[in-house]
């Protein structure tokens, strides 16, 4: 049975796409989603939440069961492929999602709402701490990617590092202006802001 409308989910669109290319066992879908570095776009650290967004896909007649494969030493796996409203959901849901901007809820911003409970020196650490694990993780995105591998594939990718160059660079004048004093506080200015603006 196939729902009127199926909730999006980023995961449940990673799954349709790779179904769209070819029927497989959630096994090799989660494998696959490793192998190309898309588990920095959903999270599927547990195999668990494969199973559930697949079964998820199933009952709303988006993706079904196409058979099962033995390999060697392994248990029966079933193989699910896309069906036609599957296939049209996700065209439906990128559609959707590539002109309107999502309401997301992201950790950062909302640390940094929150920057007077610390000292200004601890912040400075802690960003800067910051500023080492991102460009580890700009390093990385840039070595993943094989070689003539052609842009359409790592667009995703491209997306990521101008964001993370972006933030770098923004994070950069934050420490520099926590080191210069030009970005300061103390008890005695947070207490007359907040009689001022509270």
């Amino acid at each position: 049975m196939t729902s009127d409308n199926p909730r999006r989910s980023t995961l449940g669109m990673v799954l349709l796409a790779l179904l769209m290319e070819a029927p497989m066992h959630p096994y090799r879908m989660q494998r696959t989603i490793r192998e190309r570095g898309q588990d920095q776009l959903v999270n599927v650290a547990q195999r668990n939440s494969v199973y559930q967004a697949l079964d998820r896909l199933v009952r709303d007649g988006l993706a079904r069961p196409a058979g099962s494969t033995r390999e060697a030493g392994r248990p029966e796996r079933t193989v699910y492929e896309i069906t036609p409203d599957g296939a049209a959901t996700m065209r439906r849901w990128l559609i959707e999602m590539l002109p309107s901007p999502a309401r997301e809820f992201p950790e950062f911003p909302t640390a940094l709402a929150f920057l007077p409970v610390l000292p200004p020196a601890q912040v400075r650490e802690l960003l800067s701490r910051r500023i080492t694990a991102q460009q580890d993780r700009l390093t990385a995105l840039h070595e993943q990617a094989p070689p003539g591998l052609p842009r359409l594939f790592l667009i995703e990718d491209e997306f990521r590092a101008a964001m993370l160059t972006a933030e770098l660079a923004w994070l950069g004048r934050l420490v520099a202006d926590l080191d210069s004093g030009a970005l300061t506080w103390d008890r005695e200015m947070i207490d007359q802001t907040l009689s001022q603006f509270g």
